[in-house]
């Protein structure tokens, strides 16, 4: 039993219970057996003919009730934890107890759950249960930052409804957002690039995905500076979640002003991994659902 006290601990919780029981153990029979030897040893004074003052215990099925508790305490106290460190003669304990549904749920449902993982996206997508499951997965890891219709949030966390995926779109990668998690990180260009040629930079990628001129001024500091990630015609890189800036699809904004603000100060967002919360059904669920 790793997580009950042991030691100093241990002992002074012991103390402390016995104590109390057999403090209230004393109150309860003070209260019940004293009243009436006190009352018969002491002359009661009595104030307007008939007003006294006096010790009346309670009814004694209020004393039947706390020695009950009392005995039902000792008991509990016997069988289960309570007393420090000892585990009780049923050695119970509540992580044991959700130990044992983990395991009975495995033997029941390991098979089935196997089988799933198994199935390709086709025969997962034209099963409705399988999908209705898939989309409860979906709300409760990750609406909370995509967003319960997937369509992102905030201006911080991605679209997933769209066609333009930072880190690609196919089955296979979008397992791997999955399981390993992602982290882009969009420096900051304050060091590299002055006022002026943020704001040439940022004019030349607002324009992408439409004619611009060669000789554009933010055009030769984007090719120096920009197209490892986010390619010459800034077709992005998925390989290494470059977005891609040549279409109307942006995670931040695409206003001149966002754009300025993004190479001023950069970006950083992360995508935690879920290979050590999901398993490999459910995993495969969300892929199925998120791949259609």
């Amino acid at each position: 039993m790793a997580d009950l006290p042991g030691g100093f601990w241990s002992g002074w919780i012991v103390v402390l219970t016995l104590v109390s029981l057999a403090g209230l153990s004393w109150l309860t029979l003070s209260v019940y057996f004293s009243a009436a030897a006190d009352k018969e040893s002491k002359t009661e004074p009595v104030w307007d003919n008939d007003l006294k003052e006096g010790n009346t215990a309670p009814p004694m099925w209020w004393f039947w009730m706390l020695f009950a508790a009392l005995i039902f305490s000792l008991i509990y106290l016997m069988l289960f934890p309570g007393l420090g460190s000892f585990s009780g003669l049923l050695n119970w304990s509540q992580g044991s107890r959700v130990a044992r549904s983990y395991e009975n749920y495995d033997m029941n449902f390991a098979e089935i759950r196997a089988e799933i993982a198994a199935s390709s996206l086709a025969e997962i997508q034209n099963d409705l249960r399988l999908m209705d499951t898939a989309e409860r997965i979906f709300r409760r890891e990750c609406s909370a930052c995509h967003g319960p219709d997937g369509r992102g949030q905030a201006a911080l966390f991605p679209n997933l409804m769209d066609i333009d995926w930072q880190w690609g779109s196919t089955p296979q990668q979008i397992e791997q957002s999955i399981r390993g998690g992602r982290q882009g990180n969009m420096i900051a260009w304050t060091a590299v690039l002055s006022e002026e040629g943020i704001e040439q930079v940022a004019n030349y990628v607002v324009q992408m995905g439409q004619p611009v001129s060669e000789s554009h001024a933010g055009k030769a500091a984007y090719d120096q500076n920009c197209t490892a990630c986010h390619g010459v015609d800034g077709e992005g890189n998925p390989m290494l979640g470059g977005p891609r800036l040549a279409d109307d699809i942006w995670l931040y904004g695409g206003d001149i002003e966002t754009v300025r603000e993004t190479l001023t100060s950069g970006r950083v967002g992360v995508m935690p991994r879920f290979r050590d919360r999901l398993d490999d059904m459910q995993i495969k669920l969300l892929v199925a659902l998120l791949a259609r």
